[in-house]
């Protein structure tokens, strides 16, 4: 789910970039250094949308750099159990599959995948329908549902299922139109 939140961050400036555009400066450092980012706490993220203030520089003693209090507001993106979420798949193997939502890696158990797909090896590995309709493959869109998240300070992992109503391929690349 995304959250539109208010964060503040401690930004250091080197003195070559005080001047007339030190504000720019201090915004172009601020998005190279947080978005795309994950924190534990609130997720990961997306981008800065405005800056709420900037408070008054403190000089650090030896070094010259200065150190900004920056209030900024950003769209962040975090995952929570029972949240549905459409995810394109990175990986196939017997134990089950991976997929990307965004940021987010999903693993998704073979034990949480309908009973009636096998896993069929071969130079593309892929979960098929007994009847061969339905194929889960690398670069394959399913829907599914997360059922587990862990919060590690720099990552969010996520278990999912596509054992559900409504879940499951959405397209696949390997079908012929």
């Amino acid at each position: 789910m995304f959250f539109h939140i208010v964060l503040e961050r401690n930004m250091q400036l080197h003195p070559r970039h005080f001047g007339r555009d030190l504000r720019d400066k201090l915004v172009a450092k601020l998005m190279k250094d947080v978005e795309g980012t994950c924190s534990g706490r609130h997720g990961f993220i997306v981008a800065i949308t405005g800056i709420e203030s900037v408070g008054k520089g403190l000089i650090r003693d030896g070094t010259g750099f200065v150190t900004f209090p920056v209030k900024y507001q950003c769209v962040v993106f975090r995952p929570f159990k029972g949240e549905i979420l459409e995810a394109v798949v990175t990986m196939v193997n017997k134990m089950g599959f991976f997929a990307e939502a965004g940021p987010v890696q999903i693993f998704v158990s073979n034990h949480l995948i309908p009973d009636d797909m096998e896993f069929q090896t071969g130079d593309m590995p892929n979960y098929t329908t007994s009847d061969g309709s339905v194929k889960i493959q690398k670069d394959s869109e399913v829907r599914l549902k997360i059922i587990g998240t862990r919060v590690d300070a720099t990552e969010i992992f996520c278990i999912g299922t596509i054992k559900d109503d409504f879940l499951g391929v959405i397209s696949d690349p390997g079908a012929t139109s």
